[in-house]
């Protein structure tokens, strides 16, 4: 971390800090949207989170994806719901990478001042996220017909992109939201922290985006921005453990002085430890657009996610009795890392991508870079939670 990424972390707490007020994630959650906004209008007119992935000329600030990490890393820390994963991250690089320059001076702007929200609406019910398998299918003359699902605070977007299937092949497209053909809806989830919807096209309308499916890429960037998240997630998950082992008595002493719970706490730091170090690492990679960023990503995805179904696991058996308890937030981290695994692909499809490219790799591919063998070493060990991601 530089000074000014210090900085930029210190700045998100402090005003996560201010809007929280005391209150819990439970009531956070419950919170209405209007109270979302005003959170999200504070993040963006005091810190500028939302622009700090977009170029200056479009009304950001310039910065990079590493800066965006810090502020997932720290919503992830209380789950805060807000749009930075669906709108600034996934709809707003989707749009950049579109390299549709008057589409991004149109839009960007209102995005980056939080004065607008943006959606992206990109697979179907199955969720795998393929770049190449978009939800919606587009006419000769424009028309997008189909359903996406597990769209990121689809309810309250202003701005609608979609992926839609061309003869050409996948393109983005911009939708107006209030058009009679469009229908949205607001959907449960199992983790109430996260507001996802469905979006249905009837023959809607749309405005095709670019000449390029940006996909791809776009999908790398979302899955290291949940690594991010999911990193701040599980420190947080195993800060309150550690916490609670160190005031919960047990035989006239803290459980967290008994051999079996230190040495479970202390596998888990190193766990959530090495997680942080390849998520920043995939999102560096991201930002020097070097050529081992899709595996880095794809390792993010997977080692993360299982970094914090673990921290989550450990933090409800660890608080005993309390850990399952609606009151306690113990059971919102668990249900976070469950559903966060299935956002832009589930971490086996991502250990497909990993397998892909290890296999071209032995089969007479580039040698192994340093930063592969990172990622080996980063790869969990026979005894670890790599068994449970089936």
């Amino acid at each position: 971390m530089t000074p000014e990424q210090q900085a930029l972390r210190m700045s998100v707490r402090g005003v996560l800090a201010r809007h929280a007020s005391g209150r819990s994630i439970a009531e956070l959650t419950e919170a209405t949207i209007d109270d979302d906004a005003e959170l999200w209008r504070m993040l963006c007119g005091q810190i500028g989170v939302a622009g700090l992935a977009v170029p200056e000329r479009f009304g950001g600030l310039g910065a990079g994806l590493v800066e965006t990490h810090v502020v997932v890393d720290e919503l992830g820390r209380n789950l805060t719901p807000s749009p930075m994963l669906g709108c600034a991250v996934l709809a707003g690089q989707a749009l950049l990478h579109t390299e549709d320059e008057s589409a991004c001076r149109r839009i960007l702007p209102d995005l980056v001042a939080g004065r607008r929200l943006a959606a992206l609406g990109w697979t179907d019910h199955h969720g795998d996220w393929d770049p190449h398998r978009p939800a919606y299918a587009a006419t000769e003359d424009g028309r997008l017909t189909g359903e996406a699902h597990y769209v990121l605070d689809a309810h309250r977007a202003d701005v609608l992109l979609v992926a839609a299937g061309t003869p050409e092949g996948t393109r983005l497209f911009e939708v107006d939201a209030r058009h009679a053909g469009v229908h949205r809806r607001l959907v449960t989830t199992m983790d109430l922290t996260r507001r996802l919807g469905v979006v249905t096209l009837d023959e809607a309308p749309g405005r095709q985006l670019g000449g390029t499916n940006p996909l791809e890429r776009v999908r790398d960037i979302a899955s290291v921005a949940l690594s991010g998240e999911q990193v701040g997630a599980a420190a947080r998950a195993l800060e309150l453990t550690v916490a609670h082992a160190l005031t919960r008595v047990q035989f006239g002493r803290p459980i967290g002085g008994f051999q079996a719970v230190a040495h479970r706490l202390a596998d888990l730091h190193v766990e959530v430890d090495s997680a942080r170090s390849l998520s920043y690492a995939a999102a560096s990679s991201l930002d020097s657009d070097a050529a081992d960023a899709p595996l880095l990503a794809a390792g993010a995805a997977v080692y993360c996610a299982e970094a914090l179904e673990r921290a989550a696991a450990e933090m409800i058996q660890l608080h005993g009795g309390i850990g399952i308890t609606w009151e306690h937030d113990a059971h919102r981290y668990f249900k976070r890392a469950h559903g966060a695994a299935h956002l832009f692909g589930h971490p086996r499809a991502h250990v497909a991508r990993l397998a892909e490219t290890v296999i071209g790799r032995d089969g007479g591919g580039p040698p192994a870079t340093s930063s592969d063998r990172c990622a080996d070493a980063q790869r969990p060990g026979p005894e670890s939670s790599t068994s449970r991601t089936g």
